[in-house]
Order: C-alpha cells, then sequence, then structure tokens
C-alpha cells in the first residue's frame, strides 16, 4: 500500500499550495484506536504529529521507540485553551478524531460536549494558530433526524466545521475493526464467551447491513487527505468492501476467532432499550464489559453501507477485505 500511496503523490506534484506534505500536524485523540494508527501513519510519511492527550506515558507506550522519538505530545483536553494552543503552535493542519460512543454523565462527557462543544473548541483553535488544513473524524449515519444523540451530535459538529474558513475534509467510517479496537475485543467476548454469556445477542432482526473497514485503511485515508488538496470541502464514507448483516458477521468474526459458529439469539428493540436504561448501567464489568444506550440498540436497526469506489479512486488504495484482515490478526484477539 505504501507504494500506491506513493505513486498517487508523485502524480500530484504538490503544486497547489494547500497541499501539505511535510510539518507538525495537531491530533486530537492520538492515544485512542484509531488515533494511534494515524500517529503511526503520519510518522511514516515524514510527518510530526503534535498529541494533545491526558496521559502522554499512555501514547508513548502505543509507539515503538522511534516512532515516540519523532512524535510531540502535550498534556491536556478539548476544554483546556490553553493547552490546545500550546499543541497547535507551529502545526500545518489539524487531525481531530476525539468522540465518545457512550456518555458518562458524572464525568462530564456528554455527547453535546465531546462532539460540539469539543469541536468547537478545536476549530477555533486552529483560527488562533492560522491552521488551515483542518481532517475531521465524524460517523456514518451522522445526520439531524436521527433517533440517536450520538448521531445528531456528530452531525452539528460537522455544521461546525462546515461554518469554518478552514480547509476541512471529513471521513463518516462505518464500524472500524482491527485486533486492538473494541468491536473486535467485543466480538471475541461474544464469541469465546461461556460461562457469562453462553450466545451472541443482537437487536431486532439482525439484518441490518455493515461494511467494516480496516483502521489502517482509515489512517490511510485521514493522513493521504492532508496531500490531496481535491480532498478539501468533501465528505467521504470510509467503509470496507463487503457488506454484512449483523447475524452474518457474528458467524464471521466467531468462526475466526473460535473455529465454529456460536449460538446467536435476537433480543427485541423494545427489551433492548429498556435494559438499556435499567439493568445495563447496573451491570459489573466483569459479567457484561460492552456496555450499550438506547441510541446504539437503534442505530443497530439502520444500515450502515456506503459506495467505497469514490475513496479508493481519491485515494489510490484498496480497501481491505474484512473476512483476510480477520483471519491475519485473529490470533492477536
Amino acid at each position: 500500500m505504501g507504494d500506491e500511496l506513493d505513486t498517487a503523490a508523485s502524480t500530484t506534484g504538490h503544486t497547489d499550495p494547500r497541499a501539505i506534505s511535510t510539518g507538525k500536524v495537531l491530533v486530537t485523540g492520538g492515544s485512542g484506536f484509531v488515533g494511534r494508527h494515524i500517529v503511526r501513519e503520519l510518522v511514516a510519511r515524514g510527518y510530526q504529529p503534535v498529541c494533545l492527550v491526558r496521559d502522554p506515558d499512555k501514547l508513548r507506550a502505543l509507539l515503538t521507540p522511534e516512532q515516540a522519538s519523532r512524535t510531540m505530545t502535550v498534556r491536556g483536553d478539548l476544554f483546556d485553551i490553553e493547552s490546545l494552543d500550546r499543541a497547535s503552535e507551529g502545526c500545518v493542519a489539524a487531525i481531530h478524531l476525539v468522540g465518545i460512543i457512550m456518555e458518562r454523565r458524572a464525568a462530564g462527557q456528554t455527547f453535546g460536549r465531546i462532539h460540539i462543544e469539543g469541536t468547537r473548541n478545536v476549530v477555533a483553535t486552529c483560527g488562533r494558530a492560522g491552521i488551515r488544513r483542518y481532517v475531521h473524524m465524524s460517523a456514518l449515519g451522522a445526520r439531524p433526524e436521527s433517533p440517536a444523540r450520538y448521531a445528531q451530535t456528530k452531525w452539528l459538529a460537522e455544521q461546525a466545521v462546515r461554518a469554518s474558513d478552514l480547509d476541512w475534509t471529513i471521513f463518516r467510517p462505518s464500524i472500524i475493526h482491527g485486533p486492538d479496537g473494541d468491536f473486535m475485543r467485543m466480538m471475541k467476548f461474544f464469541a469465546s464467551s461461556r460461562l457469562r454469556l453462553p450466545f451472541m445477542p443482537y437487536f431486532g432482526s439482525g439484518n441490518a447491513r455493515v461494511q467494516p473497514v480496516c483502521v489502517r485503511d482509515v489512517a490511510t485515508c485521514f493522513v493521504r487527505a492532508l496531500a490531496l488538496p481535491e480532498t478539501i470541502g468533501k465528505v467521504y464514507a470510509l467503509v470496507g468492501p463487503e457488506r454484512f448483516t449483523w447475524k452474518e458477521l457474528y458467524d464471521v468474526c466467531a468462526r475466526a476467532i473460535t473455529g465454529r459458529r456460536r449460538l446467536k439469539v435476537p433480543v427485541p428493540v423494545a427489551v433492548g432499550k429498556l435494559a438499556a436504561l435499567t439493568v445495563v448501567p447496573l451491570m459489573p464489568s466483569f459479567v457484561l464489559p460492552y456496555k450499550f444506550d438506547t441510541g446504539q440498540v437503534q442505530m443497530s436497526q439502520e444500515d450502515s453501507i456506503a459506495d467505497p469506489e469514490p475513496v479508493e479512486q481519491t485515494f489510490g488504495i484498496r480497501l481491505r477485505d474484512f473476512r483476510e484482515e480477520l483471519a491475519i490478526y485473529a490470533a492477536q484477539l
């Protein structure tokens, strides 16, 4: 894939002054699942990531010594304006990744605060620092009329980006998979747990479709966008080449992880929503380590699919096959 990108980069010639091919890049969420892959990709492509993180030691532990030596860290968060300004100093671009899938209201982590207010803070910081190039992590299904607050706030964050005068690119991924991600760890729990959970539950019919996209492809596209001015002002759906229903996806994961299928049990949507409001928050993590809310139950009833061809053509890559990738890393789970 590296050769493909080098070839694509050479054809642009980087004649457009908006093409960012080197320099410091502000990264929020650099120690997260997607973030650590983007930091590695930035380093591999000759950029210097400047990561705003709560715990710099955590990020450094996720990198090789060489990657860590070429990565700057600033301790802080999206609501510490001083640390945001410090991290953005001298940067030529920004990649904003921070998001949550579950609210923790007691800790002040709500969808509105993290997705909307946090994005506004990063956008404002870019303005103060003179950063024009900005790449944003949204989500497939983001829209104002979504029944899920998660998707609504992702949409409102997009509007804050669109309303700015930044040279922005927005990515909307489907489920992002990789051996160190929560989704595949959840699949391992469901596929291999016997005593705590003797079956793999799904909500509703289980026939809604998803297109899991490899985290390495996500990182490639985010970083590659910096050097492609034609991606400015564009929104890209990031999906893998294969479509699965939830029931099919469970079977594929169970076979890869355990070598056999698992019993699958449907949970009515109404029951799932009621459980999310009552029982699930009270369950200890050793019983149910992966919690869910009513929005996730509702979103599981919607297709999360798109055409992968625009991304493949724009970024000059072949998106990785889910089954092939899972076969490679299943033993790591």
